[in-house]
This record gives C-alpha cells, structure tokens and sequence, in this order.
C-alpha cells in the first residue's frame, strides 16, 4: 500500500465521520426545537373554562387564578333580576378549553340602571317614532297623556309628572309618559253654516238704504 492510497482511505473516513456528525447535530437540534415548543406553548396541557355567570367578580378572579388564568372587565351592563357586581357574560364561554394564562373577558352587572339623554323627540316626531326610539333605548312607557294638538305628535314628556326637556339625563328605572296630540280643528271649511242674505249683510255690517215710495192720494 502506497502513501497516497493511506491517505485517500484516511480523508474518507474523515468526511464521513464529519458528515455523520453533522447529521447528528442537525438531529438533535430539530429534536430540540420540538421539545421546546412543546414547553413554551404547553402542548397537549388546557384548562376548561369555568362557568361564572351570577358569580361575583372578586371571587370570579380569585378562582381563574387559582386555574391560571387571567380575567379582564371589557364591559358592564344591568340586569335587576341578578346581583351587582356579578358576572352577566363571559368569553370564552363555559366548557371551552384554553391555554394556561388565557383572558377571560367579562361583563359585570351595574349596581345600579343606566341612564341616557333623553332624544331630540319632543315637538319633533311621531308618536311612534318616539316610542321606537326610546323602547330601544330601554325606557318604559306609560299610557300616552292625550292634549290639543296635531294628531299623533309628541308635544312633551313626563316623568313622575314631571316634564322633562331633550338633553335631560333620566335613568331606565322611571318610567315616562308621551304628551300625544289628540287632534283639532285646523280651517273652518268643515263647519255649516246657515243664514241668509241679511244674515251676510249684518255680518259684513251693511244695510239696504231702499225706501219704498207710496202713490199720493
């Protein structure tokens, strides 16, 4: 054996040691990886979201930390039947599975009821319109007060017998009542009249002045 054919079987058996390590190195590392997100995302771990609907925000908070997870207050709303400061809505809903350290985002119910400004209604709209208007907004509505006035045209509004103007903030507990046109006479086309041609001359204020003239004997 000659020195070149000793060191050609040396430098093979170098590159395909190096090339098997290489390869080995290449498969450790995406073993790595893998692994790695299996941890920093939780594979195959989830936490079933509890149902807290009409439990207390406080103790809500207190029992998702204790599962890991995280809670935040997007909004409020009210409901009389349920107690304040409990929880209306939740998201995610009750059952789902998440992540550990997932938001659940919820709707806690006001102590007390909104109010709103009353709308641009008054000697400006229908009945009706006014009625869908403020239904939607979530007011209560009293048999109409019926007043002179155009027929089905709302001329004010009360509330405890009060009236109230547009911009006035007035909560959803009170009930209000519309102030309704009942309709009335607007020209006098409708009306009969009777009379006479003296009738039209005493009320236009003229007189006749003919005389009759007798023959003399």
């Amino acid at each position: 054996m000659n020195i070149k054919e000793s060191l050609r079987k040396v430098f093979d058996r170098f590159v395909v040691i190096n090339l098997s390590a290489m390869l080995a190195v290449v498969i450790l590392l995406c073993i790595g990886v893998a692994f790695g997100l299996d941890l920093y995302t939780h594979h195959g771990e989830n936490i079933a979201v509890p149902n807290l609907k009409g439990v207390d925000v406080d103790k809500a908070e207190r029992q998702l930390y204790l599962l890991g997870l995280d809670m935040v207050v997007n909004d409020s709303g009210y409901n009389k039947q349920m107690a304040a400061d409990c929880i209306l809505l939740q998201t995610p809903g009750p059952g789902q599975r998440v992540k550990k350290g997932h938001i659940i985002y919820v709707t806690v119910n006001s102590p007390s009821s909104p109010s709103f400004a009353i709308p641009d209604i008054i000697d400006n709209c229908s009945v009706r319109e006014a009625e869908a208007r403020l239904t939607a907004m979530g007011f209560r509505l009293n048999p109409h007060k019926m007043v002179d006035g155009e027929k089905d045209w709302v001329y004010g509004i009360l509330c405890h017998g009060r009236h109230v103007s547009n911009g006035d903030r007035i909560s959803t507990d009170n009930a209000l009542t519309l102030m309704v046109g009942q309709g009335t006479i607007e020209d006098l086309d409708d009306i009969n009249m009777v009379g006479s041609e003296d009738a039209e001359e005493a009320m236009s204020g003229e007189t006749d002045d003919f005389e009759e003239v007798k023959e003399p004997y």
